[in-house]
């Protein structure tokens, strides 16, 4: 009888010796001992013990999903007995059925935790340590059986378990398919393991299996998700036959990393599309800034006869939003509707934000209400419409209907109901909500609530509670928080406080350029001419361009673009005459907005 494992195989599988031996026999590449150092520090890393619990309401429930544990380890008993018995390896008893389930009360609500890893294999199988040196052939299951132990690891995100087996059966001489390697590949990329899926990768070569689809695709995720681009379309190139998953995710990496003349041409070798690949090209656009090419690209899609999904219409919305396109995002929810029929959440979310964005706050409350199992982004989408759009009371009604009906507010929630109180000059009801978050559910808070509060108490002229908001922080103040206090000082003209905040962004980043338009922006305000001539020149020195303030307005279907300092538009002249007339009968307009009650 051998002599068993000391621990189970989902703890601990992967020992220095036996990862020195796989790293020795298999890869045939490290030969110096402070090489093997290195290899097994990385591997130590990622194989660090992180116990994974599974909570149960009720002791039905946990009867349940314990024999379905049961079966799946029961039917590949056999196979498995067979496999390692094969190797000498296994002893299997008819007692270890009993598992060790720590039960515990949590709260009252009498939860218990099990560790699913100990529950899914370990009252089935026990492996002995000593492998043998020469065990035979692999038997024909054995593919089989590995690929069904790893991937139910994989499959049940125990990353580290799955890494560990393959490389204890490597130790067995088992050689691994192309599906193994597959499954292995994805878990280091979920573990972001580089240096561990470059070492899969060199076996997989040396097996003469990374030029296979299965393998090649799962190499580009790893590298495409790591962000080794290079490494990425060398492993593109070593594929035999690529199929539109290696297409899709090679494009996926070039638009990530803003080669898009590299995307487009690799695009348009792909021996066939889908609407995944459409999907991936349009969404990659729209997430880089590129929206007239994403918006070009979803109509070239239609036009070739392909049908878009419930994934492609938010990046298309996304794009049109953010050139404020209305009339063509119009024709595209009517697109939408045709061909969608009734769509779910995820595309009445992304209309919602389309409308808002465009400043037509009535058919985004129309999609709003027409929209079937709304979820915390829908309702963030419409505070946060009314917020953009200056209607920081109607965004706060909504923010009390959403709590009134018991969906929990998050981070976004908080931070539009803020920046709608502070475009609205709604500083007490921003002050109640902050700190009614800070109550109730203070985990919601991040930095950005922070400097929110100090931008609205500074816009407002309450510079005395901004500073001391500022003093009582339970972190260091950022950049942003500076920025914010400058920005209400620009306003008021604080010229004092306004050096202090200048003073402390320049610490934090003397290259700044918009610390420096700020400050000059309040010194000409405050007619300090001097100091406004003194930091031109300084950003003159420093080489230091302001970028230009862009805005654009879609009339009759074409979308119009103005630069600051604009004077190449065809009615310029008729612009400026307009706007001349506007700013001399202003004070003759009776004010409505919430501004007028500080």
């Amino acid at each position: 009888m051998h002599q068993l494992l000391g621990e189970e195989i989902l703890v601990h599988i992967l020992v220095p010796a036996i990862l020195a031996s796989i790293l020795n026999l298999v890869v045939g590449r490290v030969n110096e001992p402070s090489q093997m150092r290195i290899l097994e520090d990385e591997m130590s890393i990622i194989m660090a013990p992180k116990p994974t619990t599974i909570k149960y309401h009720s002791g039905s429930e946990k009867r349940k999903k314990k024999q379905r544990l049961d079966d799946v380890a029961q039917s590949q008993k056999g196979n498995i007995l067979k496999f390692f018995g094969n190797k000498g390896q296994v002893e299997s008893s008819s007692e270890t059925v009993v598992v060790d389930v720590e039960q515990r009360s949590d709260d009252d609500n009498g939860e218990h935790e099990l560790n699913e890893d100990v529950e899914a294999l370990r009252p089935h199988f026990r492996i002995s340590p000593s492998a043998p040196q020469n065990s035979g052939p692999p038997l024909p299951d054995e593919y089989h059986i590995t690929t069904t132990i790893i991937g139910q690891f994989a499959r049940n995100h125990h990353h580290q378990y799955a890494i560990s087996m393959f490389s204890r059966l490597l130790y067995f001489n088992v050689r691994p398919n192309e599906y193994t390697f597959a499954t292995v590949l994805h878990s280091s990329t979920c573990l972001k393991a580089l240096s561990i899926g470059k070492q899969f990768h060199a076996i997989a070569t040396k097996m003469g299996l990374s030029s296979n689809v299965f393998v090649a695709s799962s190499l580009l995720h790893l590298y495409v998700k790591l962000g080794m681009i290079e490494e990425a379309r060398r492993a593109f190139q070593d594929t035999y036959d690529p199929n539109v998953v290696s297409y899709t995710t090679m494009i996926c990496g070039y638009l990530k990393n803003e080669r898009f003349e590299d995307a487009r041409l690799l695009f348009s070798r792909m021996p066939e599309r889908n609407v995944v690949s459409w999907n991936a090209m349009i969404g990659g656009y729209s997430q880089m800034g590129q929206t007239e090419e994403a918006v070009n690209l979803f109509i070239e899609m239609y036009r070739q006869g392909f049908q878009p999904n419930e994934s492609t219409f938010p990046c298309v919305f996304s794009a049109v939003a953010n050139i404020a396109a209305h009339g063509m995002g119009k024709s595209f929810h009517a697109c939408a509707f045709k061909v969608l029929g009734s769509y779910g959440v995820f595309v009445g979310n992304s209309i919602i934000s389309f409308y808002a964005k465009c400043g037509n706050m009535e058919d985004s409350l129309l999609a709003f209400n027409r929209l079937h199992g709304k979820n915390t982004v829908s309702w963030n989408a419409i505070i946060c419409g009314y917020a953009h759009n200056g209607r920081g009371k109607e965004a706060l009604q909504f923010f009390q209907k959403m709590r009134g009906f018991g969906i929990r507010p998050n981070g976004v929630t908080l931070l539009c109901v803020l920046l709608a109180c502070n475009h609205a000059g709604l500083v007490d009801e921003g002050y109640s909500c902050f700190n009614r978050a800070k109550n109730e559910y203070p985990s919601v808070l991040r930095p950005e609530h922070y400097a929110c509060m100090v931008d609205l108490l500074s816009r407002s002229g309450r510079f005395g509670e901004a500073k001391r908001f500022l003093r009582e922080l339970p972190f260091n103040p950022g950049i942003g928080f500076w920025k914010a206090l400058l920005g209400g000082c620009q306003i008021h003209s604080n010229m004092e406080l306004a050096d202090l905040a200048a003073r402390e962004i320049r610490a934090l980043d003397p290259e700044d350029v918009s610390s420096y338009v700020m400050l000059s922006n309040a010194d000409s305000a405050a007619g300090r001419w001097l100091s406004v001539s003194m930091i031109r020149k300084e950003m003159r020195e420093k080489g230091m361009a302001r970028i230009p303030g862009c805005s654009w307005i879609e009339i009759s279907g074409k979308v119009h673009v103005f630069l600051t300092g604009e004077k190449r538009h065809g009615q310029m002249d008729d612009i400026y005459m307009l706007m001349g007339y506007c700013f001399k009968h202003l004070k003759e307009i009776p004010t409505t907005s919430s501004f007028s009650e500080y």
